[in-house]
């Protein structure tokens, strides 16, 4: 084989080189990085990729210091098969050129910028990320939800999705999203109106906004202090399998993930479950029951995949710190006789608006002693929600009429 076009030994190098030559999620590459360090992966990939004799012989020579390849031999060879059809011309520097024209930069595990929540993934850690805008990834997703959802959104969910971002950008909790159409459109802009951090992640390389349509929103995003990130390097085409990969970088990135709107069979329900596996909160909106954008909501809802969130507070404690981020307390608007004693309740329930009643009536009506409702009465008149009128008692004519439920 020719002599590499770079420097192997050189970790950012080779790391931008991997990137380039395995597909996203691919854990036999990452199993092998991890064992190896990526420099000296690529140097075995060189040495190993040839005939079948010479294949087997590397991977012999492997021995036990890569136990995360549990698939064997076989797996192996074909991975080195499919990443040496890559070798021929493999030069990482020019996308990094690339990168640096667009005043990107390239992030790399163990260091300050890269986010630590990725390294959940294990062997489908990816090696590297393209990154546009701010590289500062690990303060900008420190404290960050997911919001995800369907491309063919209906403005319910724009809606929601918009005041969701915002909300959360007045927290200061960064916005994660795919930067695709839909309900990701809607809650980067709702986080960029609030004058929060947004953070994009795309299935291609970030030389090439897709869709093509909001090439303008993610400009903006640069623009204003966000990220727009991909773990393939610039040139990069988006593809089906990238889509579905780039969903667990979206959950693993976060510290939740929040499904907005999606339908029975949705790219954002992968991602939902992947956050679950990665034991990250989930949400998810609830919809009219008759909204077929909202079925994958509810299915998560009703599986006990995802909690319901109806606002920004509850997103908020979803994923934020125990004794920290409560909902506040929403109980109902309390009643005149609140904080009583049965008794006087039941005689404050059974009181008149309008006309009088005596207090044998009050007191046959209720089940109590007449001598109890009197007490109760007085109670109540203390506390100015009880009047005489006539001979009678009524409730007091400066309280609006209060219906309570039956059962108190």
């Amino acid at each position: 084989m020719r002599a590499p076009l770079f420097d192997l030994d050189d970790d950012e190098l080779a790391r931008a080189a991997w990137s380039r030559l395995a597909e996203p999620g691919d854990v036999n590459a990452g199993a092998l990085i991890a064992a190896l360090g990526p420099s000296r992966a690529l140097h075995w990939l060189r040495a190993a990729h040839g005939d079948a004799q010479t294949v087997r012989q590397a991977i012999d020579a492997l021995g036990e210091r890569v136990p995360l390849l549990r698939a064997g031999q076989r797996a192996l060879s074909a991975a080195v098969a499919r990443w040496g059809l890559r070798l021929t011309d493999l030069d990482p520097r020019r996308e990094i050129q690339v990168l640096r024209s667009l005043g990107g930069a390239l992030v790399t595990p163990g260091t300050a910028c890269w986010p630590a929540g990725l390294d959940d993934l294990g062997a489908a850690t990816p090696p590297c990320l393209w990154v546009r805008g701010d590289p500062g990834l690990s303060d900008a997703v420190s404290r960050s939800v997911a919001l995800v959802g369907a491309r063919a959104s209906t403005a319910y969910g724009n809606h929601v999705a918009g005041e969701l971002a915002a909300g959360l950008a007045a927290r200061q909790v960064s916005v994660v999203s795919g930067g695709a159409y839909g309900i990701d459109a809607a809650a980067h802009r709702g986080a960029l109106l609030a004058g929060g951090t947004t953070v994009v992640l795309l299935a291609g390389g970030v030389d090439r906004a897709y869709p093509a349509g909001n090439a303008e929103l993610l400009r903006t995003v640069v623009e204003h202090g966000g990220s727009v990130l991909s773990e393939v390097p610039p040139g990069g085409a988006p593809s089906r399998w990238r889509f579905l990969q780039r969903n667990r970088l979206i959950a693993g990135i976060s510290r939740g993930t929040v499904v907005v709107e999606a339908a029975w069979r949705s790219g954002a329900l992968s991602t939902a479950n992947r956050a679950g596996e990665l034991m990250r909160p989930v949400g998810a909106v609830p919809g009219p029951v008759t909204s077929m954008a909202s079925a994958g909501c509810h299915r998560l809802l009703r599986d006990g995949a995802a909690v319901c969130v109806t606002d920004v507070d509850e997103v908020v404690e979803l994923i934020g710190e125990i004794g920290r981020d409560l909902v506040p307390s929403r109980g109902s608007e309390d009643g005149p006789a609140d904080g009583l004693g049965p008794e006087v309740r039941r005689v404050h329930d059974a009181l008149p608006v309008r006309t009088g009643a005596a207090p044998h009536l009050l007191a046959r009506e209720v089940g109590l002693s007449e001598a109890e409702v009197r007490g109760a009465l007085g109670t109540l008149e203390l506390l100015g929600i009880a009047a005489r009128h006539g001979s009678g008692w009524r409730k007091a004519s400066d309280r609006a009429p209060r219906h309570e439920d039956s059962d108190g």
